[in-house]
């Protein structure tokens, strides 16, 4: 396995200006490929210091990762300090100075003295090409150590390592890796609920794979990771456990982007040709908003409603004023005749209702704050449920928002099983 460290470089960094999210978008590029970055320093735009952390980590390093100082000011020292280290001398790369000059014109930009220090790098070092932004990225081994020095930016970091840094990285592997992670959406169990159920319930699992979290909300990523051909397999037959142990929680498989609830309802939607609306008191609209954020939500959902006022849900639904007066709005009788007349207004296929106490006031003994109810079904049939989240403001609407997200996708799949948060916060 190669010893990869990482040296970030920058002011902004060092004074929380900037927050670090470059280390983490490396690490991840290089998990695809079965590597993990083992230690990382962050020091401010010091040519001495920088000349230091250079020297020290290339004598340990297999791979060093530079990130940042390749821009065009005064204080951007990477190449400086990186040519000193090697005893080299600062030259002007003609493959640079073809990208600058290229980059200026395609902009309509003069060429001017600060763009040419971005063409001064080590003698001898080979260009990393970045796509998009004005700074060569540039290689140079020192040490038995290869050193790839990379831009600040983001989006041009990002690039530069899918089109040619960690494929760069990989080619220095003695043998093809055969790493492969398989990832997966749970919704409705914690990252300690599930490991918890692993534990007790799986016997044996295999030391070949290797299962890991990444505790998200509302969709915690499960990942299950193989390093062997053999352990591929191995992998296969552990989903196949965690598939009879988890049922629906399991909302997906997805590739290395996350997806939302609102992507996969939609995709089951589009899927059985049908749509959703929505009767929103608590939520303020964001079980709408979850739908319309995903591109191509208007072959799903025509619309849906925000009725957080009583009188408003007589308006809008056609709640009736002596439901409301007997039994409240937050009730299973308001949140029925809320779904029915969303179906009835919108001639969507499914609903979800929902009325709830967000709190932090309005709560009583009888209904207090983190009460909610819930319906949801067709105009054939309104099913309905009363939970308890006490939470702040934000975590119970958000909450709130992702659970009638995952009904309305259990009842796309004629689901049977009953959902943790149901048995766990299920008010009586």
């Amino acid at each position: 396995m190669l010893n990869i460290q990482l040296l970030l470089t920058g002011n902004e960094l060092m004074s929380g200006d900037i927050v670090d999210s470059n280390s983490a978008m490396i690490a991840q590029s290089l998990a695809k490929i079965g590597l993990a970055v083992k230690r990382k320093v962050a020091v401010s735009d010091d040519i001495n210091d920088l000349i230091e952390e250079i020297n020290a980590i290339s004598i340990k390093a297999d791979v060093l990762i530079v990130n940042g100082g390749l821009g065009p000011t005064v204080d951007d020292l990477t190449a400086e300090a990186l040519a000193q280290v090697a005893d080299v001398q600062i030259t002007q790369h003609p493959e640079a100075l073809t990208h600058i000059t290229q980059w200026c014109e395609r902009r309509n930009f003069k060429l001017n003295a600060p763009n040419l220090k971005q063409t001064m790098l080590p003698d001898g070092c080979d260009i990393v090409p970045n796509h998009l932004g004005s700074a060569v990225g540039f290689h140079l081994r020192l040490n038995n150590c290869d050193i790839y020095c990379t831009p600040g930016v983001p989006k041009e970091l990002q690039l530069m390592l899918d089109k040619e840094l960690t494929p760069s990285i990989e080619s220095l592997l003695p043998e093809k890796s055969h790493h492969h992670v398989s990832r997966y959406q749970v919704f409705g169990i914690g990252e300690s609920s599930l490991q918890k159920l692993v534990d007790e319930k799986i016997d044996n699992w295999p030391e070949s794979v290797e299962l890991g979290f990444r505790a998200s909300m509302p969709l915690l990523e499960l990942k299950l990771t193989s390093k062997s051909e053999k352990a591929k397999a191995e992998k296969a037959a552990c989903y196949e456990q965690l598939k009879a142990l988890l049922g629906d929680h399991i909302v997906a498989q997805i590739d290395e982007v996350p997806l939302t609830f609102g992507d996969h309802l939609q995709a089951l939607l589009r899927e059985q040709g049908k749509k959703i609306t929505f009767a929103e008191s608590c939520t303020g609209g964001m079980l709408a908003s979850s739908m319309t954020r995903v591109a191509g939500s208007s072959a799903v959902f025509d619309g849906s409603f925000v009725s957080y006022a009583n009188d408003q849900k007589q308006a809008m639904l056609g709640v009736n004023e002596q439901t409301l007066a007997q039994y409240g709005a937050v009730s299973e009788q308001t949140v029925q005749e809320m779904a029915q007349g969303a179906l009835a207004k919108t001639g969507a296929d499914i609903v979800v209702a929902v009325s709830g106490i967000a709190g932090p006031g309005g709560g009583s003994d009888d209904k207090p704050v983190g009460t909610v109810w819930l319906a949801w079904g067709t105009s054939q049939s309104i099913q309905t449920v009363c939970l308890h989240i006490p939470a702040n403001r934000y975590y119970f609407q958000h909450y709130v928002t992702a659970i009638g997200l995952d009904l309305a996708r259990r009842l796309l799949l004629a689901s049977e099983e009953t959902p943790r948060y149901i048995t766990e916060r299920q008010k009586s």
